[in-house]
């Protein structure tokens, strides 16, 4: 990509953009989940002090599994760019700016188009938060690549909206290809139901001493059937499983770590089973529904998230 040509091209949007900025202090562009306009300043004269090192930003703590879920069902598209330029936000201007950081308005270089529609154009803006320098500084992004998860702006051809104001990431090839596994397996799958609690609890005990099964059936966000099963056998280990269909499936396996069927269940299960689930009054009953859920959950293994 001619990224010489890239800038004169811009030259023409960017003297649009310091007049308005002189004649307006409103500049439309959002971060998600602020409507409120916001505007923009000529860019502040930057030194070397002022620049974020690479190592900086490295030392961000890496997005979890869930966190680029999250993120990927949250976008329109994911795309890698590279910075070109950076005018900073005045504070005043920036609701919800939180303390340490400041708002920058980002154009950048279009890299790559992960996810998405196409047509995005060679050149995008969008706003961002970012931490301060020691200095109290804007750090200085031009010239580093990263993976946006964002909205197009509608009527305003390339210009995006962040999903969160953690939705632009450092463009490490060992994220990119994270993020790349986590997009394929969305584009990929069927969609799954959203668990939002627990329906019904039975368990059942066996003829032979130390034979059980529980069934625990799951609320699901528009009432989609999903069960989970779990067989206990005299001198073996208990197997559990995740039934996705209305059929009861004592075949059906456990779900894989850093799948969607994974993450469904990880990250939205309750930490417990509630009384009024319960089918059964009897306690031993109810006793052993409690430590099977508590084993599958200790098999899925908690939802890690990094607070993005």
């Amino acid at each position: 990509m001619n990224h010489r040509a890239n800038r004169q091209g811009r030259e023409p949007g960017r003297a649009a953009l310091y007049a308005c900025l002189i004649a307006s202090p409103a500049l439309c562009i959002g971060l998600a989940g602020c409507a409120t306009p916001l505007a923009a300043q000529g860019a502040s004269a930057r030194t070397p002090a002022d620049q974020a090192p690479a190592e900086a930003l490295a030392s961000d703590p890496a997005p979890s599994y869930a966190d680029l879920v999250s993120l990927a069902q949250a976008a329109e598209l994911a795309v890698i760019v590279s910075i070109a330029d950076q005018i900073q936000v005045p504070a005043e201007r920036a609701p919800g700016l939180e303390a340490g950081k400041t708002r920058l308005y980002l154009e950048a270089d279009t890299e790559t188009l992960l996810a998405g529609p196409g047509g995005i154009g060679e050149s995008l803006a969008f706003l961002a938060d970012r931490e301060l320098t020691a200095r109290g500084r804007a750090p200085d992004l031009e010239k580093q690549r990263f993976l946006l998860f964002a909205r197009a702006v509608p009527e305003r051809p390339g210009e995006l909206q962040l999903v969160s104001p953690a939705a632009m990431l450092p463009a490490a090839p060992e994220l990119v290809e994270r993020a790349r596994i986590v997009l394929r397996q969305l584009a990929e799958s069927r969609q799954l139901p959203e668990v939002t609690g627990i329906r019904e609890v039975i368990s059942i005990a066996g003829n032979l001493a130390g034979e059980s099964e529980t069934q625990i059936f799951l609320k699901t966000a528009r009432g989609e059937p999903v069960s989970l099963s779990i067989l206990r056998r005299p001198g073996m280990a208990p197997e559990w499983g995740v039934s996705w269909t209305e059929i009861v499936d004592q075949a059906a396996t456990a779900p894989q770590p850093e799948t969607l069927e994974w993450y469904r269940l990880a990250c939205f299960l309750p930490g417990d089973l509630p009384d009024e689930a319960f089918l059964q009054d009897e306690a031993e009953a109810r006793a052993r529904a409690r430590e099977d859920y508590a084993f599958v959950l200790a098999a899925l293994g908690p939802c890690a998230r990094t607070g993005l």
